[in-house]
Parts: C-alpha cells; structure tokens; sequence
C-alpha cells in the first residue's frame, strides 16, 4: 500500500502534467499523503518559491477533493536548495517515501530544471517505485475519468522483471481490484541473421527461426499462465498477450491497443528466455509511449 507520495516540480507547466495524477492518487487513497518538492539553486529568490509550491499544494488540495467527498486530503509543500535530482533522492530516503511523480521533462519556469535528465537520474538511483508522466499526455486516458483501469504489465521472463509485481498489486488494491484489469505482456523475439549468412542456407535457417519461435511461445506462456495464476488468486481479472517482435514497439503497440492506463515494468534485466536489454526496453518505451509508466530498479 502506497501512504507517501513524492510529486518534485520545477515551476514549468510540463511539470505540473503530475497535477491530475496527483489529484486522481489523493482522492482516491484515503490513507496516502501528498508530498509537493521544489528543488530551488538560489537562497535569494526562496520567498518566490515558497508561494508556488504552497499554491500548488492549495490546488491539488481542492481539486482531490472533488474526488473524495470532501474529505480531508493531505496535502504539503516542501522547498529546498541544492541539486534538484540530489535532494529529491535524499529527501524521499530521509521522509519514507514508497512513490515518486514525476513528468519525464520541463524546461520552461522558475527554476529552469532540465527535468527530464533530473527524472531519468531520480529513476536510476531511487529505491521506490516511480511512477513517469509525460508532459502532453492525453486526458483521455486520466484515471479519475475511465470506470475501469487498465495496467500494462510487461514481463521479460526474469526473476529481476518480477519486481514490478508487489507494486502492481499494491496499487491495483487501493484502486480497487473489481475495477483493475491486469494485462500481462511478454515478447518473443525473433532471432535475427547476418547479412553475410549464405544464401543457399535461407531455408535451414527459417526452419531454425520458426522453431525458436515456437520454443519461446511454450516457454513464455506456461511463465506467463503462473503470473495470472498470482494475480488471479489475488481476485484481479487478468489476460495476457505472447507478441512476436521488438520488445520496446510491442509494449508500447498493446498500450495503445488496449488502451491501458498504466505500463508497469522494470528498469533492467538482462537473463532470462529473451534476453532484453531491459534497460534500454524501458526507455525506449518512455519515449515511445503516451501512457504513464510506473518503473522499479530489478
């Protein structure tokens, strides 16, 4: 269960993207609190901070609370100086934070953050889960105005890429598990050949392609019938889907397809049945993708 959440901003507007995010979590959750960071670099203009991250907190406030019944949403402001990726580390280390908000870029506004390199360092070094959105994103899919939630889950078939499972759970629980639907997906890919691989051997060689497929769809669907099994056991509705093709244009294909609210995966792995350079998944589907993605270090 997710009770503290860290939102940073850097006073642009492609930052406050987190806002409805941050609204739909707090109305929903009556038991998370809300943790607005500003990182500022200059002491001088401190004042000037404090009134954004203070009406910042006031907004999301009263907008949660739409979503709540006009409970009482926990909400507050915090304002440091330093290093903005550095402090929100150590501040979501020092403050027991389980959730980090963060949208992938902003570049415009009163501190002039470049957020997307402060997101992308927060990412690799945070010992929670973060949950990316990206500055743009298209209100259609805003959790708070769809009746059913619809995460993405993508597995690679390691022991590392399981991480995600917890969290998914998690927050599949204070969403509610009658209204969750949990979409496990799993790429074959297919094996790839030399451009100077002879010619006369084409024939062998697809015979060896259509085998590995094979082998990789029998493989993965009984890994991935186990990870429905836990999911199921958990009272989710569960499906999953065993594409062929790039792991990274896949993933992100079935976020659209299905149009999911949520892609959940890990930021790494590197063993297992396909051997992805998990790492470089993740963010390629960051970029790829129009859809928020929740992410946790393997």
């Amino acid at each position: 269960m997710f009770r503290k959440m860290l939102v940073p901003l850097d006073g642009s507007e492609l930052s406050e993207v987190t806002f409805k995010y941050a609204n739909e979590l707090a109305g929903r959750f009556a038991e998370l609190e809300v943790i607005l960071l500003h990182v500022c670099h200059d002491k001088d203009t401190v004042g000037l901070h404090r009134m954004y991250i203070e009406s910042s907190a006031d907004k999301i406030r009263a907008d949660a609370q739409k979503n709540s019944g006009n409970r009482d949403i926990k909400v507050r402001g915090e304002l440091l100086t330093g290093v903005p990726a550095d402090e929100i580390i150590h501040f979501a280390r020092k403050n027991g934070i389980d959730l980090i908000l963060m949208a992938t870029h902003g570049r415009s506004g009163l501190s002039r953050w470049a957020m997307g390199s402060v997101a992308y360092k927060v990412l690799r070094e945070a010992n929670v889960p973060v949950l990316m959105v990206r500055a743009g994103i298209e209100d259609a899919i805003i959790l708070d105005q769809l009746p059913e939630r619809r995460i993405l889950v993508a597995l690679d078939g390691t022991k590392s890429a399981e991480a995600i499972l917890p969290h998914v759970e998690a927050l599949g629980r204070q969403w509610g598990t009658d209204v969750v639907q949990i979409i496990l997906i799993r790429t074959c890919e297919p094996p790839t050949v030399s451009s100077d691989y002879p010619s006369d051997l084409a024939e062998s060689w697809e015979a060896r392609v259509q085998q590995e497929n094979l082998k990789c769809k029998l493989v993965a669907g009984a890994y991935l019938a186990n990870v429905e099994k836990r999911f199921r056991e958990a009272g989710f509705k569960v499906r999953s889907e065993l594409p062929l093709g790039n792991p990274a244009q896949e993933i992100t294909n079935s976020s659209v397809t299905n149009r999911a609210n949520l892609i959940a995966m890990v930021i790494h792995g590197r063993s297992g049945i396909s051997r992805w350079a998990y790492g470089n998944t993740a963010e390629e589907v960051m970029i790829g993708a129009r859809t928020p993605i929740l992410l946790v270090r393997g």
